[in-house]
């Protein structure tokens, strides 16, 4: 098998006044998915106070048979079971490998497009938002009187096209040419 790495996406629907009760029990699987063999990062999208109720974890892993095995292992089973009266919806995650996860939508299951139109796709995105994103961030980060530096500019730059590709640009986009895409 490939070892191209993994990732997995969870999303944690919380009943309204259990996001303390949540959080501690982050807490609590955070450390344990972190001593997990094969854990490479994770990332956590919050809510927004009084707008949103949806948490998102991106956990990524070396292999694709390590994210498999912390997500069936019974650890994680006990934890899971365990935060089950915070949910308002069952735990619901999606793996894949490599950059899958962009282009794996609710409505087409586990179907991922074939590698070609993930390439195309992705560089039809991110293209415009790199000719776009210096325009943009660079006065507001000489506004902020952070200095010119290429290293951070690149640094700012590639943060901010990374989260606008993964959380609104690549769902809407996939969502808008969904019949090429998975045909």
């Amino acid at each position: 098998m490939e070892n191209t790495g993994a990732s997995v996406v969870i999303t944690h629907h919380i009943i309204d006044g259990k996001q303390q009760e949540y959080e501690k029990w982050l807490d609590e699987i955070v450390p344990i998915t972190k001593h997990s063999e094969g854990f490479i990062d994770l990332q956590f999208v919050r809510p927004i106070p009084k707008l949103t109720f949806v948490y998102t974890v991106i956990i990524r892993f070396d292999t694709i048979d390590n994210l498999k095995n912390w997500m069936e292992s019974d650890s994680r089973k006990k934890l899971i079971e365990k935060a089950m009266p915070l949910f308002r919806k069952n735990d619901r995650y999606k793996i894949s490998s490599g950059l899958d996860f962009l282009f794996n939508s609710e409505n087409e299951g586990n179907k991922v497009p074939v590698r070609w139109k993930q390439f195309l796709i992705t560089w039809s995105a991110i293209y415009p938002l790199s000719l776009l994103m210096p325009v943009i961030l660079f006065p507001v980060l000489r506004f902020l009187n952070i200095p010119e530096y290429h290293y951070s500019d690149a640094f700012f730059s590639s943060g901010i096209i990374v989260l606008l590709m993964v959380f609104i640009v690549m769902p809407k986009y996939t969502f808008l040419i969904r019949k090429w895409l998975y045909k």
